[in-house]
């Protein structure tokens, strides 16, 4: 990692640069020390998460998809033990269905990294982030472009002129869970590069403005989904779920179906009559 002065005002970041420039802190969790890595503050990266067909899902956009790409394609290198990298409250919207609150994304090298049920609590009790960052990290992701246009090449050959790839991840190496309040996404290096191309061509093949891949695909407990209208679910969302509880919300098991309900009227209201854009403009 290359470490540069700390930058109060950062630009507008590309989803797609080679380089992105990331905080970093040293914290000591459950006795052992960590390099968090985090996306900067002032980013316009959004992120949520929830729990849908028990399976835990990462939600967000087209230049969601992009950067979390980079970030697992930035972590498959690293070498430093105890390396994380942490999606915090910063980044994170109320999901776009029901505007319930989301969790902190924590992705983590299992290679490299030992991170515990006791490290997850730790961590989640220290987010927001109060300390200080002590660094910008220049976090680079050369090849990565090159992966995905081989994919992408791959992906265009009809199924008899396909060479099956190789693929070398090892059973277990890669699962997601909640942990500590953190969904946790767990991946040898080989792992977080197939992820990274996965993500970096969500959108390619989308249908109602919608796209998705697994992430955990032994249990299908880990999805990454995005949309391409997320932002404006999530503010349909959040009006929805204000206007349903400030009437009284219905019985409790009720709540989250009276806003999904509720939310087709709001959006009506809000936008009546207008087309939606491609998921990849």
């Amino acid at each position: 990692m290359t470490v540069a002065a700390h930058d109060k005002r950062p630009r507008r970041a590309s989803a797609t640069d080679e380089m992105l420039k990331l905080h970093r802190r040293a914290m000591v969790l459950d006795s052992r020390v960590y390099t968090v890595i985090s996306l900067r503050p002032g980013s316009d990266f959004r992120f949520s998460t929830n729990r849908f067909h028990d399976t835990w899902h990462v939600l967000s956009d087209w230049r969601g998809s992009r950067v979390l790409a980079r970030l697992l394609w930035g972590l498959a290198y690293q070498r430093r033990p105890g390396t994380v990298v942490v999606i915090d409250p910063e980044h994170l919207d109320p999901n776009p269905f029901d505007a319930a609150p989301a969790d902190p994304i924590v992705v983590v090298p299992s290679d490299l990294t030992v991170f515990t049920r006791a490290a997850a609590v730790a961590l989640r009790r220290q987010l927001p982030f109060r300390q200080r960052s002590e660094g910008t990290v220049r976090w680079q992701t050369f090849g990565l472009r090159q992966a995905v246009d081989e994919l992408l090449e791959w992906r265009s050959q009809g199924p008899g002129e396909r060479i099956w790839r190789h693929d070398d991840r090892r059973a277990g190496s890669a699962w997601v869970d909640r942990i500590g309040g953190l969904i946790t996404l767990f991946g040898a290096p080989d792992q977080l590069r197939s992820w990274a191309t996965d993500l970096a061509t969500l959108g390619t093949y989308a249908q109602d403005g919608m796209d998705y891949t697994y992430l955990d695909e032994a249990d299908y407990n880990g999805e990454v989904q995005i949309f391409r209208q997320y932002r404006r679910k999530v503010k349909i969302a959040s009006q929805a779920r204000a206007e349903v509880l400030a009437r009284g919300g219905g019985e409790a098991g009720d709540v989250d179906s009276a806003i999904w309900a509720h939310a087709a009227t709001v959006r009506r209201r809000r936008f009546p009559a207008i087309d939606e854009p491609s998921v990849v403009d």
